[in-house]
């Protein structure tokens, strides 16, 4: 698959006309532009793939927020949801990040104008539960002057969420009298209909329940986590993974070597799917980061010796 080559400009943060901005928010604005995915060994099917636009822009005190939205109700698929702006790939669609940008302004009016909202980074691509592989593209929202134009087929409501709460376990917002029993951040961990092992889902409430906007939960909620710690530079307070979690990467390989979907459009697109390398080969599942702590503090040789 050749989704991911293109022609990416260079996005230099100290030249940038952007609004007064935080040293944390500058850092992490750098960081993500610096940030490569590893390259992947998996080949997977255009028909199977799919992107979001993770737009980020700068608030009134200079820290970072998210645009999110409010999936219609309409919809056939996850509706009312709380989102990221994104969909499926095209074959009009040059790169995925066009996918993403396309959908984006085909949603909620976002301009394709690279200038005014420059590529930041893309993510490693995350397995959905509806048979998507989908690619989170990163960019960042610079014309202030910018207005949403909402297609009411598709979305109801866009809103923003500071980008580094999905960091942390306490809401960045004071909780409504109704909402003062729920907690911010909850996480089930679920059974996995890939690889053997545990999926931890993790859900972000918006401080907009009340008004019916549904938490951010589930891939959109695992997609931020992962943009706030590459671009903060540090793990959130809570465990991201369940205990011996399998990796995307390896999730992604089962499901192309033995799902019947992907596999059918493998084929259709010239793709062996039994050359997927196994998932077994691809790494070792998550650790909690408290197993990780107490191996670097044994050391390698006391740990083995301690697993045994």
């Amino acid at each position: 698959m050749r989704l991911l080559q293109f022609h990416r400009p260079q996005f230099d943060v100290s030249k940038a006309s952007i609004p007064e901005l935080t040293p944390e928010s500058r850092r992490c604005i750098q960081r993500l532009a610096a940030y490569r995915p590893p390259k992947l060994s998996l080949r997977y099917p255009k028909s199977r793939s799919a992107a979001v636009l993770v737009a980020l822009f700068v608030g009134r005190m200079g820290d970072l927020y998210v645009l999110l939205s409010r999936r219609a109700s309409s919809l056939r698929t996850y509706a009312g949801d709380t989102a990221l702006p994104g969909g499926k790939w095209e074959p009009r669609d040059k790169s995925i990040e066009w996918t993403a940008r396309r959908e984006a302004f085909e949603e909620i009016g976002l301009p394709l104008d690279y200038k005014k909202v420059p590529l930041l980074c893309i993510l490693d691509p995350f397995l959905a539960g509806n048979r998507l592989i989908v690619t989170p593209v990163v960019v960042l929202i610079l014309d202030k002057t910018l207005r949403p134009i909402l297609n009411r087929a598709e979305v109801t409501s866009l809103f923003s969420h500071p980008l580094v709460s999905f960091l942390h376990s306490d809401p960045p917002f004071p909780l409504e009298p109704e909402m003062l029993e729920l907690k911010y951040h909850t996480y089930t961990d679920i059974d996995s209909n890939t690889v053997p092992g545990k999926i931890r889902m993790h859900t972000f409430l918006t401080g907009r329940e009340a008004g019916g906007t549904k938490p951010i939960f589930g891939l959109t909620a695992a997609i931020l986590i992962k943009v706030a710690t590459i671009g903060y530079g540090r793990e959130p307070d809570f465990e991201p993974y369940a205990p011996g979690q399998p990796t995307m990467q390896q999730r992604i390989a089962h499901a192309l070597r033995y799902d019947a979907v992907f596999r059918e459009a493998e084929r259709a697109e010239g793709i062996d799917p039994d050359k997927t390398p196994d998932p077994s080969s691809l790494g070792q599942s998550h650790d909690s980061a408290a197993e990780v702590k107490r191996r670097r503090r044994l050391g390698p040789r006391r740990w083995v010796r301690a697993k045994l």
